[in-house]
């Protein structure tokens, strides 16, 4: 009877420190999980420009290349001129720059907005701008 009594205490105290581990694994891949699953914030801006002429659009996407590329915590960046051979009724044919950054997370966006670099781009390329409109999003 002792030893039965004993053994099954053994066991109990075995599966509890084997279900806490387990319970502990679960809890931190939940929490990896939960955090690569967190959308990436989509920071699309698209530039209508007062003086759209070739090199004016060239100084404008040398500028996005310049200034807001390569801040901490962009997952992508792109900028470039509109694609005028997509003539479709639903394309957007109002604007000559766009802009394309996604940011891992929206602290990163958030940081980028007050950022040295991207105040700069602003400063040296606002008198150009007829109009700015920005669509930020949440993507996975």
């Amino acid at each position: 009877m002792r030893r039965w009594f004993t053994a099954s205490l053994v066991l109990g105290i075995l599966s509890a420190l084997l279900a806490s581990g387990a319970l502990k694994r679960q809890e931190s891949h939940a929490m990896a999980q939960s955090s690569e699953q967190a959308p990436k914030v989509a920071h699309m801006v698209f530039f209508t420009l007062k003086d759209d002429s070739p090199a004016a659009r060239q100084k404008m996407t040398d500028a996005c290349q310049k200034y807001l590329s390569d801040h901490p915590g962009t997952a992508y960046f792109s900028a470039g001129t509109r694609a005028e051979q997509f003539d479709r009724p639903v394309n957007d044919k109002e604007f000559h720059i766009a802009l394309h950054v996604v940011f891992n997370t929206q602290a990163d966006h958030d940081r980028y907005q007050t950022a040295e670099k991207h105040l700069k781009f602003i400063e040296e390329n606002r008198d150009n701008w007829e109009e700015v409109r920005v669509f930020d999003s949440h993507v996975k």
